[in-house]
């Protein structure tokens, strides 16, 4: 009996550790990140950052483990818009989603191949991604003109720059507005949002689905671990 009180015990903790993010310890806590907010739920923000994605970050970064039909079906598109919008590569629907740069010629043009990001929300968290996008500033002395309070000494282009505009850095490391883009500073972080929430989900599709069945299982083990406390009670009463 008390093997089983040690086993429910257990399962219940196991089961909490289960319900944490583990992008929470990814991140590290040297830099201060802004919070992402993101929804999971929210179906027309992933389409927006799947369509960002594929209109600005595919050419570069693939995502070698995340096919096309399931991230249609998962986000409610229909196949030939998904076909129409969302593929260019003339790939096929049930494959991953992948770019054609070749590895040997990327590590020459960036130092080093752009890295796959199907698990990069995982990785570094989505709150990391979040504030790494709106933190780009003005260096010409790096290669591509552009560094990133974030991730010094970036290899990275700002491909957003055309949307964002330009900032520059002070003395103390902030950075300034940017100027020149296409959207204002709000509507430039709603795009960041939804781009962000699209690679959380990219990261782990079924994450509410494994939320939800979490929280069961923990009502679960509540109740099982009550019904073994007073099993036991009734157990050990005559030995007593």
């Amino acid at each position: 009996m008390k093997k089983l009180i040690i086993a429910a015990t257990f399962g219940m903790l196991c089961s909490v550790a289960a319900l944490v993010p583990f992008s929470a310890v990814a991140s590290g806590p040297s830099i201060h990140l802004d919070k992402a907010n993101n929804d999971l739920s929210d179906k027309e923000s992933l389409k927006k950052g799947f369509k960002t994605y594929i209109d600005n970050c595919l050419g570069c970064h693939q995502l070698q483990y995340q096919r096309y039909s399931r991230t249609f079906t998962d986000l409610g598109i229909e196949e030939a818009d998904g076909i129409a919008n969302y593929m260019y590569s003339g790939d096929k629907v049930g494959g991953h989603i992948l770019n054609n740069m070749p590895k040997k010629e990327a590590e020459k043009w960036f130092g080093s191949a752009p890295p796959d990001l199907t698990l990069e929300a995982r990785l570094r968290s989505p709150d990391w991604i979040y504030t790494y996008l709106r933190s780009f500033y003005i260096d010409e002395a790096r290669p591509f003109g552009v560094n990133n309070t974030v991730f010094k000494d970036v290899g990275m282009p700002h491909v957003l720059q055309n949307l964002q505009g330009v900032s520059t850095i002070d003395e103390h490391g902030q950075l300034s507005p940017a100027m020149g883009g296409r959207l204002t500073a709000e509507e430039y972080d709603v795009v960041i949002r939804d781009l962000t929430n699209f690679l959380e989900y990219v990261g782990e599709p079924n994450k509410l689905e494994r939320k939800a069945i979490g929280y069961w299982v923990l009502a679960f083990l509540f109740f099982f671990f009550i019904l073994t406390y007073f099993l036991k009670r009734e157990y050990w009463k005559d030995v007593h």
